[in-house]
């Protein structure tokens, strides 16, 4: 597949996020009379020698992707995705455990424009996709993010169930979240975690599902035998914060 040559960035916040992180951005496009309004996004334009162009809400429409461009469209170069091994070292070297989000072919950029807007929230070191069956970074993950997209690392991988042999060698507890599984809230996930969490309709296949040191489990007392999973991976994502929290309150 040709690699993305350049991405639309869109909304307020996206923008800015990009600017103060240094993505490359080639040219930004502004609704006419909305220099006020866009003051902190016009400094750091200028700062970074970003062009301006202001344009009407027309043009904005028809070039938007996302359809909430909220006055403002980037062109800018696509996210720059890490090697394995390279965001594993970089895990490595921060002062928190290791902390990998590792992505089972989801598919919907909502979904993973929620992830990657919580995995900087937790401070999760980077995430884990494959190459095929699944959504990379668009400019709809970006905007769901809301810039959080531009903080968080992201590996994308040929075969998930090996990028797990690996995270194992590394060091890394893999937990699955799974309906088979044991409570999540009961399980100790401390130490350096690799969490896979599932695609949309498939959850985790056999074969990662094997991979996988243990599984956790939300427990469900509706109607519904399952959780979006954005909303899922959340609620896990915050309990092994807590229980790091706990734990180093522990040892002062």
């Amino acid at each position: 597949m040709e690699q993305q040559k350049s991405i639309l960035i869109e909304g307020k916040n996206s923008v800015v996020e990009a600017l103060k992180a240094g993505r490359p951005i080639n040219k930004i496009y502004i609704r006419k009379g909305d220099r006020s309004f866009f003051r902190l996004l016009l400094e750091l334009a200028r700062e970074n020698n970003v062009p301006i162009v202001e344009v009407d809400e027309q043009f904005l429409n028809k070039i938007s992707i996302t359809k909430k461009h909220q006055g403002v469209i980037a062109k800018g170069s696509p996210k720059a995705y890490l090697e394995l091994e390279d965001l594993i070292s970089k895990a490595k070297t921060t002062s928190r455990e290791p902390f990998i989000v590792v992505l089972n072919e989801i598919e919907d950029p909502m979904n993973l424009g929620n992830i990657l807007r919580t995995c900087d929230c937790i401070g999760a070191n980077g995430v884990v996709i494959p190459k095929r069956r699944a959504c990379g970074v668009t400019s709809t993950v970006l905007k769901v993010s809301e810039g959080a997209g531009e903080y968080v690392d992201i590996a994308r991988v040929t075969n998930i169930a090996s990028t797990l042999e690996k995270l194992k060698e590394e060091g890394f507890w893999v937990v699955g979240a799974d309906m088979d599984g044991e409570l999540y809230y009961e399980k100790d996930l401390t130490g350096p975690i690799a969490l896979v969490v599932g695609g949309e309709d498939k959850g985790l296949g056999r074969l990662v599902k094997e991979k996988c040191d243990f599984l956790v489990k939300i427990p469900m007392m509706g109607h519904v035998s399952s959780m979006n999973a954005a909303v899922a991976f959340a609620v896990i994502g915050y309990e092994v914060v807590r229980q790091r929290m706990l734990k180093n309150a522990g040892r002062t």
